[in-house]
């Protein structure tokens, strides 16, 4: 079956369970547990001849000899099961459960599955098929998976200018589905790397490094990762299932690639003795951190900073207040300033992201030696955003809308740039000398109702209204969340 064939039958399939109301999110998780056993059974099998750590019993061929009623019970025996196993195998499995409650619907699932042979199918057509599901599930407003997905244009520009070099190592704190990861290896599989033997088995072995606090969100980004051949069967996963912010890392990395989670306040949630929750903002305390401060975004940087080697190298989206929030977040950028070489910043226009109203950009910095010394001469600005409409559905960012940025950037050489409308230089005593040290500058003019034959289609200033709007109701609920709480009994002695 060739690529568009096999891509068509899954999808058809999908569209199949979600008459039944299985949605993308779940057809993923079962179609990652079905195809990992698969692939597993192929791999024990000649020419291979591996262990696959699966226990005697819970194989592919226990599964797909069943049917029916038998299939059902057997599948969730096996979940159960494999989840308690240590290694890549516990990571898939960890705390896997049956979303497919039609045991025929499983059984054409696993015969699909079945006719194909998945470990010598080519990388690109695996990846592709998963790459799709994950596209499709993050575009489902209703499963929320948007937040871990980072528009894959803006992916590949990032990785296109920081330009990864073969042998070194990639980190990122936060890697939802593995985006990053995944735009890194495309950058260091292209034909002019001619990657040796070395290279490619560290490439698939020790290069990525990542965490994920989500159980079923590490889990799509490990299969993710399989799929594409990064990680082995019988490995170690590559991302944790942890909160990178508790402790100080135990290694440092050569690159840093990461969309932290959106959102201010890092926090936990509690459940008391009567089954009720409640969330708990966080503060790190860490030896490490410049400053302490439960804002999230504020922590992922500090975070990321002490993660890099001395000689590292970071391409971070972050959003519009880590650019100029006061308290912390001043004291956070300036000691970013002096202690690396802050060296561009891309502000990213509004109606990329799954996360409505979110105003972002991307920061580019370099690690230093602290000896004293302030590394930021002056940072390069590139503004995509001003006078630029985009939305999710009509107008999608494509790799094209940031090639002048990437033209801009000049990675073959980012000591030799020249100024143009939308790409601007300050010096370091120009942004130090500025309001709290705010990053947030613009200087292009806003186009507004000035030329009405430039507007921009209806439906694209639909949706950044209702961005702006949610927005807004955004900061009003985060201006209440930090209300104290009324006092109804000073109300009545009143």
């Amino acid at each position: 079956m060739n690529t568009a064939s096999l891509i068509q039958k899954v999808w058809n399939f999908c569209n199949t369970l979600r008459d039944d109301g299985v949605g993308y999110g779940d057809y993923l998780e079962q179609l990652t547990y079905l195809l990992f056993l698969k692939m597993a059974d192929e791999y024990s099998a000649a020419p291979y001849n591996r262990d696959t750590h699966i226990p005697h019993g819970y194989g592919w061929a226990n599964l797909k000899a069943k049917t029916g009623e038998p299939l059902e019970a057997h599948y969730l025996k096996t979940l159960e099961r494999l989840g308690k196993e240590p290694g890549m195998l516990g990571a898939i499995f960890f705390k896997a459960q049956n979303k497919i409650q039609d045991p025929a619907k499983l059984s054409r699932l696993v015969q699909m599955i079945d006719e194909e042979s998945w470990v010598g199918m080519d990388a690109d057509t695996k990846g592709d098929l998963y790459e799709g599901l994950l596209q499709k599930n993050a575009e489902d407003t209703k499963s929320g998976a948007g937040q871990y997905f980072t528009p894959r244009a803006l992916i590949q520009a990032m990785v296109a200018c920081v330009q990864p070099q073969p042998g070194k190592t990639i980190a990122d704190p936060a890697c939802g589905t593995g985006g990053f990861f995944l735009g890194a290896y495309d950058w260091l599989t292209r034909p002019e790397a001619k990657l040796n033997k070395a290279q490619k088995a560290f490439l698939r072995d020790e290069t990525f490094f990542g965490n994920e606090i989500v159980a079923s969100t590490r889990r799509l980004c490990l299969m993710n990762l399989f799929l594409h051949n990064i990680g082995q069967l019988e490995g170690e996963p590559a991302v944790a299932r942890s909160d990178a912010l508790i402790s100080e890392p135990s290694q440092r990395v050569d690159y840093v690639l990461a969309n932290p989670p959106f959102g201010k306040k890092s926090a936990m949630t509690i459940t008391n003795e009567d089954g009720e929750e409640d969330r708990e903002a966080l503060t790190y305390e860490r030896q490490d951190f410049w400053e302490t401060t439960s804002n999230k975004q504020l922590n992922f940087l500090q975070h990321i900073v002490s993660l890099l080697k001395v000689t590292g190298q970071a391409a971070v989206v972050l959003p519009d207040n880590v650019l100029f929030e006061g308290g912390a977040g001043e004291k956070i950028r300036r000691k970013l300033l002096e202690t690396c070489d802050v060296h561009t910043i891309l502000r990213l226009p509004t109606g990329i992201f799954y996360a409505n109203g979110v105003k972002a950009n991307v920061v580019f910095f370099n690690n230093a030696p602290k000896d004293g010394r302030v590394h930021t001469q002056g940072v390069w600005f590139y503004d995509l955003r001003t006078n630029q409409h985009f939305t999710l559905k009509t107008r999608p960012l494509k790799p094209e809308h940031l090639q002048d940025f990437i033209s801009c950037y000049n990675p073959e050489n980012r000591h030799e740039r020249k100024e143009s409308e939308r790409f601007k230089y300050f010096s370091y005593a120009e942004l130090i000398a500025r309001d709290k040290a705010s990053l947030d500058i613009f200087w292009l003019k806003g186009e507004g109702l000035d030329n009405l034959d430039d507007l921009p289609a209806p439906d694209v200033l639909q949706q950044e209204i209702i961005e702006h709007l949610e927005a807004a109701l955004s900061a009003f609920r985060k201006v209440a969340a930090e209300l104290p709480a009324f006092d109804q009994d000073q109300e009545a002695k009143t």
